[in-house]
């Protein structure tokens, strides 16, 4: 115990810029101390060692930089965990982009005859296919596939058109 309170002081101060917190670092000295005498009474233990003090600075630098790996880890971790902060100008920009090229796309389905726009709808938005439209519409599959193009092809060249794409 002689030796442990001779150097405790030192051994903190040693201990604190590697973990960083002074109490921390009196946390550190008092396990490495522990460490050191759980073998036995302190007297039989230095007796085995050739240079006790030595060894008790060994042990107070591997469990301070235990700790602060630890912590490095934990900091990496809790970084990685968090989201990342959208740019609001670049997400701004792409709504306002977005809003306009879905303005352009409901003109130009406005602009397609009604029987076009309405399979368009079913195959698009509904996600019926083609041979269910034809059963609904009264047309072939064939005719229900080739309404849904056409009516795909007049909202790609709106929107090139337009100078949206």
């Amino acid at each position: 115990m002689n030796l442990y309170l001779r150097h405790r002081a030192e051994l903190i101060d040693y201990a604190t810029p590697i973990v960083g917190d002074r109490a921390l670092a009196e946390d550190v000295v008092q396990d490495a101390w522990l460490r050191f005498s759980e073998a036995g009474s302190h007297d039989s233990k230095t007796r085995l060692i050739r240079q006790p003090v030595g060894y008790l600075y060994r042990i107070v630098r591997n469990l301070a930089l235990d700790i602060s790996r630890r912590k490095i880890a934990e900091n990496l971790a809790d970084e990685a965990r968090l989201p990342e902060v959208p740019d609001l100008a670049v997400d701004a920009g792409r709504a306002m982009e977005g809003r306009e090229k879905l303005k352009a796309l409901h003109r130009a389905l406005a602009e397609l005859p009604e029987r076009e726009r309405l399979v368009f709808d079913m195959h698009r938005m509904q996600g019926l296919t083609y041979a269910e439209i034809g059963v609904a519409m009264g047309l072939s599959q064939t005719r229900a596939y080739e309404l849904v193009r056409a009516a795909l092809e007049h909202c790609m060249m709106t929107l090139m058109d337009g100078g949206h794409l």
